[in-house]
């Protein structure tokens, strides 16, 4: 085992886990006041649920050895026949698990932003339970499984790029959002009444936040410090300020004016297309994966109002089609005869379009499932009185903000909001 690359992992862990209140802050600045305490509890619970679910058993679904190409085994529930000193490649196995804990942490908060302001926090609780373990594990163990004997069917049989989880991650999430988004229908007003972020600078902070964890979301999954962890860094940097530049070019385009929404957005984009590619395009191939994939995001999130679906916070327009895009431009973009633009030939992005329509489909078939059991056994969705009211006071019995400076929290002013 090597000491630079045990260190560096567990520097990307921690890197990787500062995303989810990152992520807390980017959502809960998009939300209306009287919802961000429930928008920022969404992730936080995911920090509580999945480390134990985790270490139970959901490592042992992805990872275990004694697994087959759709699932992992039963040896590492509870994380037993691990030691100090178990190997995992050059790192000790604990800080893999440690590493990939931070990867389902993240996938289950990203759902959230989709269902905003109109969900029952003991419903949602129980969704990632229910969510991670029948899609998250199988999935995670089909991407970044490389066992020889008992890895995944994607890793190791179709062997689609995916660096450090485009399609687990994000179009897994994405696709995640979509259902859920189906399943709980509109928000109250929504297209009638104004739902501007509450915060800009919470979006602008939380933004700031992913970006500076994702260096080690994507430069550690080279699971090594080295010229691999290198080159994803720099493709991380690259491509995030060229998709910031590719959405605010369409808001101008459009307003003739950029927004510091549009900004922390773009960033956003930028940051999932690049998740998978990291580390098999150059710098030069990020600069156009980042302004394609800001452009099209940009264009994405209007399909909500085309198509008459209520995703809160765009999480279908900037993973799903992020993840989409950076997924299936490696087909192209890959350096080393590999994709089509270097050399390559049409064989490697057909893999690519398989895995992410498979995970695609996987994701929002079972979640609009799960979704559909949740809301017709406990509800999902609180009453139309309850959401206008405000979720944070009748879910949690506080608020966000002090305005009347009395213990209700002012709700009473949150009510007439």
């Amino acid at each position: 085992m090597d000491t630079g690359d045990t260190a560096w992992i567990l520097a990307s862990s921690a890197l990787v886990l500062l995303m989810t209140p990152g992520l807390a802050f980017f959502y809960g600045g998009m939300v209306r006041s009287k919802t961000v305490l429930n928008m920022m509890m969404m992730s936080f619970s995911a920090l509580a649920i999945i480390p134990v679910l985790w270490v139970l058993y959901g490592y042992s679904l992805a990872f275990s050895p004694d697994g087959s190409k759709f699932l992992g085994g039963f040896k590492r529930l509870g994380l037993d026949n691990i030691s100090v000193n178990t190997a995992y490649g050059t790192i000790p196995e604990y800080v893999f698990v440690g590493f990939q804990l931070m990867f389902a942490i993240i996938t289950v908060a990203l759902i959230s932003g989709a269902i905003a302001d109109r969900a029952k926090f003991s419903a949602w609780l129980v969704f990632v339970v229910v969510w991670v373990t029948i899609v998250y594990f199988p999935v995670a163990h089909w991407v970044f499984d490389f066992n020889e004997d008992s890895g995944g069917w994607i890793a190791n049989n179709l062997e689609a790029i995916d660096f450090a989880g485009g399609t687990a991650v994000h179009i897994n999430a994405g696709a995640a959002g979509l259902a859920l988004a189906l399943v709980l229908g509109k928000r109250v007003g929504w297209r009638r009444d104004p739902m501007r972020p509450h915060n800009l600078p919470f979006v602008l902070l939380g933004a700031g936040l992913l970006w500076f964890g994702w260096f080690g979301f994507n430069a550690g999954s080279a699971v090594g410090a080295n010229g691999l962890a290198g080159l994803a860094f720099v493709n991380t940097a690259v491509a995030t300020a060229a998709a910031i530049i590719g959405w605010i070019a369409v808001e101008y385009f459009r307003e003739g004016k950029g927004t510091s929404l549009g900004a922390a957005s773009g960033a956003v984009a930028g940051l999932v297309a690049i998740t998978p590619a990291a580390g098999a395009i150059s710098p030069f191939g990020s600069i156009a994966l980042g302004i394609v994939a800001g452009v099209l995001c940009a264009l994405a999130v209007g399909l909500k109002y085309k198509l008459g679906y209520d995703d809160s916070l765009d999480v279908v327009g900037v993973h799903l089609v992020g993840g989409l895009v950076g997924t299936i431009l490696i087909g192209f973009l890959a350096v080393g005869d590999v994709g089509l633009f270097y050399g390559g030939d049409l064989s490697q992005l057909g893999k690519q379009v398989l895995a992410a329509v498979v995970v695609l489909a996987y994701s929002f078939v079972l979640t609009y499932v799960i979704g559909k059991l949740i809301d017709v056994t406990i509800g999902f969705r609180v009453s139309e009185e309850d959401e206008v009211t405000g979720i944070d006071q009748v879910e949690h019995l506080e608020t966000a903000y002090d305005y009347a400076g009395s213990s209700t929290g002012g709700s009473n002013l949150l009510k007439e909001l």
